[in-house]
Order: structure tokens, then sequence, then C-alpha cells
């Protein structure tokens, strides 16, 4: 399959544009979109890859393996040959991301030499990695560094290797399995939405194509094959022109003004928008960078790095840009006038503040000063974008206590690939510990005749290293939405409590669930998953009143723990239950509560209770269900307040926080 061959049919001549000429961005959508910005990393590699998300079903996959066709030959050392497309799984280690030592050649040979991985077989070639989001953090950062330098630097295992890697990388992901961090997702040069279309013509022009395929692929392909070589031309020949395109200083200036205008951190994205308007100018035959350029490459480079928050929605609309391309033209007029010169005197008392200006050191500020949000600070910037932060505390650290094998992740201490060293042991999954294996074969070395030479090695001298990370955990969240939970400032901290851990788990890489508890049952109201993006748009739409079945809360909880065990049997679970304790519902209630939190107990399921009891006379029924279930105890204000003393780990109700609730 080839770009020419994918593109989908429109409806109509008006929706159509072709994007081989480049014409203005407004009017491209979908796959066109995709391509342009495939074809444009093709031509300038130092752009920084693609980022193409989109729900399942939407041809991904198919655009970027069509590209690697397209590139021009590469010529090496053992003479000319294609460009390679070379996939990466989600299940990679680094040791094959970046390469390792050579144990064959170093056990057999007694010499140090180095084996190249995935960067090196895609250098001018073209490393896709479907399902981007669901990769290691650290994976992540290790391509994203290659993609950006063009070279891969390894000092690791005593061997110390630098090889030439520029490639074109490309990410696929679908949302709905979880985000990337915004760290990540700045580090891609052009991000895509792609979705399917609800147009039935070109829906059928899709199957007609795909069928024709299947019934004959040569004849398919032998059908497109002119239009193929036109497109690699075209990319060739840009790449040449690329040098001599022009970006003056009018056009940087508008590229300088856009970037700040939407607010975006750092300096990277002026960097891909340079780069991107450089590329497009060559693709469309230009030899100087225009305002068009400028604003394709804004449109294709910035929408992603708006995203600063997990929950907050990339994009970019077209009024926003529209709006932003007028400030950035006023910025461009200035470019060319002469900046008049400032003057300063430091004897001025106006230099310190007068007629009302306070100095920097006011601490009440001047009428100049940055208005105050609502804790005393500075508010927010208008043009940022994301949910509003309910609490201005970061919630304690919890944790599953052990050492588990679960998901990569950064909640809890785990076994993993690719850690810190800790110790030697005999499992050599996580790669080599020369030490430990030298350690293993110095007392044989006699009674193996060996005198001189490398050292004389056997099979059961390979020691491994034992490595220890950090794991994602499955966490539970039960909340209590009955009616001793419905009154609206009560409801808030609690819905804010639950924002503020769901982004916690999502900085560490968790799964997450959602049970509301109200009226006769409890609901599953997110079955676990990955974005947690779903967790709170699910939580604004959660249903409150009734009365509080709190056992049925937790069996639920129980049920679910228990068939992810099955499916996921390494990734622990963690239970968080938001709760007065006040269990109303059902037959006996409480008691029912209490041994539905026995039997959690009795699994091993670490847990936390969030006590929400507010008023003069309190109960303190939440924590004595956090002794039944073995958990740890926090109250709501401890969670949402200014600050948390102790860092609450999960598995002792007799912690800091849970004695100081005791004694109250």
């Amino acid at each position: 399959m080839s770009l020419s061959r994918v593109e989908t049919a429109p409806s109509s001549r008006s929706s159509r544009v072709d994007t081989e000429a480049g014409f203005p961005f407004s009017a491209v959508v979908g796959q066109e979109r995709l391509q342009l910005a495939l074809i444009l990393c093709a031509v300038h590699p130092g752009i920084g890859g693609v980022l193409v998300r989109g729900e399942k079903g939407t041809a991904k996959s198919t655009v970027v393996r069509a590209l690697a066709q397209l590139l021009p030959p590469v010529v090496d050392e053992t003479g000319a040959r294609p460009a390679r497309l070379v996939e990466l799984p989600v299940g990679a280690t680094e040791d094959r991301v970046v390469g390792s030592l050579d144990l064959e050649r170093v056990l057999r040979d007694g010499e140090q030499a180095f084996r190249p991985g995935l960067l090196a077989a895609a250098h001018h070639g073209v490393l896709y990695v479907d399902e981007v989001n669901l990769l290691h953090d650290h994976l992540v950062d290790v391509l994203l560094d290659a993609a950006a330098m063009g070279r891969v630097h390894i000092e690791r295992d005593g061997v110390s290797h630098s090889h030439p890697a520029r490639f074109v990388l490309v990410g696929t992901m679908n949302p709905e399995e979880g985000e990337l961090r915004p760290q990540l997702l700045d580090r891609f040069g052009l991000t895509v939405e792609v979705a399917a279309s609800r147009d039935v013509d070109v829906r059928m022009a899709v199957v007609r194509r795909r069928l024709d395929y299947e019934a004959d692929p040569a004849g398919f392909a032998a059908r497109y094959a002119a239009a193929d070589r036109e497109i690699a031309g075209r990319i060739l020949a840009a790449r040449d022109r690329l040098p001599e395109v022009a970006l003056d200083d009018v056009e940087l200036r508008r590229i300088a003004a856009l970037c700040a205008s939407f607010d975006v951190d750092g300096m990277r994205a002026d960097l891909v928008v340079a780069r991107t308007a450089t590329a497009h100018a060559a693709w469309r035959g230009g030899d100087a960078v225009t305002e068009d350029d400028v604003r394709i490459a804004a449109e294709l480079a910035l929408p992603h790095r708006r995203r600063r928050d997990p929950f907050d929605e990339p994009g970019i609309s077209e009024e926003q840009l529209d709006e932003a391309m007028k400030e950035a033209a006023a910025q461009a007029d200035r470019a060319e006038e002469p900046t008049p010169p400032t003057e300063f005197d430091g004897d001025r008392p106006e230099a310190e503040g007068s007629d009302g200006d306070r100095g920097p050191e006011d601490p009440d500020g001047g009428p100049d000063a940055p208005p105050e949000g609502p804790g005393g600070g500075p508010a927010p910037r208008e043009g940022r974008t994301g949910a509003p932060n309910p609490s201005a505390a970061k919630p304690p650290r919890w944790e599953v206590p052990g050492v588990g094998e679960g998901a990569p992740g950064r909640r809890s201490r785990a076994q993993t690939r690719h850690g810190r060293v800790v110790r030697s042991t005999t499992e050599t999954t996580a790669g080599l510990h020369l030490l430990g294996t030298v350690f293993a074969a110095a007392p044989h070395q006699h009674g193996r005749g060996r005198v001189a030479g490398p050292l004389a090695l056997e099979a059961e001298d390979l020691r491994g290293a034992y490595r220890e990370g950090r794991e994602g955990n499955l966490v539970v969240f039960v909340v209590d939405a009955s009616g001793s939970m419905a009154a609206r400032d009560r409801l808030s901290a609690v819905t804010g409590a639950v924002v503020s851990l769901l982004r916690d788990a999502y900085q560490r890489r968790d799964k997450v669930a959602v049970i509301a508890v109200r009226g006769q049952d409890a609901e599953l109201v997110l079955p676990p998953t990955s974005s947690v993006d779903i967790a709170v748009r699910r939580l604004a739409g959660l249903r409150t009143g009734g009365k509080t079945p709190l056992a049925a809360g937790l069996l639920k909880a129980r049920e679910v723990i228990h068939r992810e065990r099955v499916r996921d049997p390494r990734r622990r679970p963690m239970l968080v239950l938001l709760t007065d304790g006040r269990a109303t519902g059902g037959v006996d209630p409480v008691p029912r509560a209490r041994a539905a939190a026995a039997l959690l107990a009795k699994d091993a399921v670490t847990a936390m209770v969030v006590d929400c009891e507010r008023g003069m006379v309190r109960l303190g029924l939440a924590a004595e269900l956090a002794g039944a279930l073995r958990g740890g105890y926090l109250r709501l204000a401890e969670l949402t307040g200014a600050a948390v003393a102790d860092i609450v780990r999960a598995g002792s109700v007799y912690g800091p926080a849970a004695r100081s609730a005791r004694a109250a």
C-alpha cells in the first residue's frame, strides 16, 4: 500500500484537497492531514516525528507503513538498498531498542563487541511504534532523544558506542487506552487526529479499495505505481531544495509571536514550527517561508503542546488560530521597524515605583500586580486550558507494600527490567550482571585448566541483574454518592479529592476503576482503564442521592479486583474508599459493610479510607471501617488541605494520620 492508494475518496470536489500541491491547510481533514504530516517529516526528519491519535480502525498503521516505500533509497557500505520500516513492539526491552553487549562474542572470543538494536536498523528509514502510549516512558524518552539528535549514544555494561540514527519516528495511539504524559507529547514534533468518516460515499470508497486490493494485490499496486514514483520524486526534490529555503526575520517573528500567544512551554515549539514551515515551503516548491506555511505548521505542531494537565483536551479551534494569526501578523509587521532605545535612570524614583506603584519588596503588590487566584496565589493566565485544580496540595504517596512484578509505572516497588541493579541473580532475563558472572566463574578456573587467556566460562556461571524499580497498580475508587454525602459543598470536596487522586494515578501510570455507591446498589461507573481523563468525565456526570449501600460497593470492588487478577495477574490492586462510613442501605448495613471489608482484608487488598465526615459531632465510622479493611486512614481535609505532613503508606491503619484522627 502507498500514500496515494490509501487516500479516501471525498464526497464532493469542494471538500477535496490535494496535499501534494500544498493547498491551504484549513481544507485538509482526516487522512490527507496525516499524509501531509508524514511527508513533511520525510522531507525534514529534524521535525521530530509524528504522533497519530485516533480511534481504532482508522487506517493509522496502513498509512504509516506506506511511507517507507516513498523514501529515497539508502546508500551505505553494502550499496543501495530501500529504506526500511522498523516496527517496535510494545514489549521491547531497552537492550533490543538501543543495542547491547554481544554476549556470544564475549563468551566465545573473550573480546568486547556491540550488537546494534532497532534504532540502528531504522537509520534513514521509518521507525514505527504502534500503541506508543502503552510503551514504557523510559523507552519513549530514548526514542525521542534519538529522533531529535540523529545519533544514539550507548554507555552501559562496559560498552561505549555511538552510531547515527536519522529516521522518521511515527507513533500511533488510541486515546481511550490512556494518554501520554504532557512532557512526552511535547517531544513529538507533529500530532494529527484521525477519525473515521461518517460520510457514506467515503466509507463505500474505502471498503471498495480494500476489497480490490484483496482480490488482486499486484494489479492494485500497479494501478498506483506512477503516483508512487511521483510522490517519491517530489520528496527527494524537496529534500534537495530544503537548505535553500529562506526563513526571514518577518516570518520568524510571526512564529515566535504565534507560540507566545498560545502560551506553550519552552522553546521546542518555536523550533518545530520553523522547521515544519520550512519543510512545507520546500514541499510546495517555494524558495521562502510564507504566512501560509507558518499557519500549516502551527496546526500540526501546536495543538498537543497546549496540554499541560492530564485532563486537558488537546486541540486548537479555527477561531483560536485565526485570532492568534492576527496577533502574530501585527508582530510581524513590526519586524522591520527600528526599535527605539530604552532610557533608564536608576536614580529616578519611578524606577522603584511611585504614585501608588509599589516596589518589588511590597508584599501587597500594586495596581498592576497580577490578580490573585482563589487560593491567594496568582490567578491563571488567560489562554491556559484545562480543568480547574480543586486542590493545590499534592496527594500523599500511597503504595502497595512489598515488591511486585507488575506493569511498569511509578507507584509501588517492583522487580523490573529497567530499574536500578540491586544484586545478581541466576535468572538472566533482565540482562547480564558482569561482576556476578565473573565472581561465579572465578573459583572454577583452576579446575577448568585455565592458565592464561580469556576467562573459562560455563553456562552455570552466568548471572543476571536483579533490577528494582516502580510498578503501576490497579486503583479502584469506591465513591460514596449517597444522600448522606449529597450536600453541594460536601460533594464538591469529594469530587475534588477524587480528581486529585486520579491525577496522581495518571502520573504514576496506574489503571483506574470507579465505583459509585448510592440508592440500593453499587454501580461500576468506569471499568478498569488506563485513560484517567475518561474517569474524570464519568465522574462529572455522577448521580447522587439515596441510601448508602457500602457493603454492595465493597463487594463490587472485590469482584472487579478478582476479575482483573485473572486478566493481569502481575498488576497488584489498591482500594481507595471515599465515605463518611455511614452505611444505611440493605439489611443490617453496618455488619454487612464490615463483613465485606473483612473479605477484602482476607484477600490482602491494600486499602485506604478517606474520611469525608464533617460537622461538630463525628461518629468515627470511617476509621472503624479502615480497621476492618486493615488499611490506611486519612481525613478529607488532609487530602485537600494545604499540605500533608506525613507520607501515608497504605497497609497500616496505625500510621501518623490514623493516630491523629483517633486522638481527635
